[in-house]
């Protein structure tokens, strides 16, 4: 039998469970090579293979990972960036608002 007393205990506990499933999935969604900001920024998820005569601002030894807008640690493998709104790009990336880190 359930009272009333029983749904208002339980009403919490369902909202909190709903709150972290959300949470959860909030992640942010990574940048591909192919969208369009990553596009007009000559983004590539891996430095490596970005084409220096395109983009003459490319220096080796640049990337994501020693960038002033990548705000996660160097060794973790993606992280947000505020150039592209946040999306996760790779560390070993690279893009033309590369600005080194102080």
């Amino acid at each position: 039998m359930t009272t009333r007393r029983h749904f208002l205990y339980a009403l919490p506990a369902a909202t909190l469970a709903l709150g972290a499933t959300r949470t959860a999935s909030a992640q942010a969604a990574r940048l591909e090579e192919t969208d369009a900001v990553a596009v007009s920024l000559g983004y590539k998820h891996d430095a490596s293979k970005v084409d220096a005569k395109k983009l003459p601002a490319y220096a080796a030894g640049s990337n994501c990972a020693n960038c002033q807008l990548y705000p996660a640690k160097a060794t973790d493998p993606w992280g947000p960036c505020a150039a592209v709104g946040g999306k996760l790009v790779s560390a070993k990336g690279w893009c033309a608002a590369w600005v080194k880190k102080a």
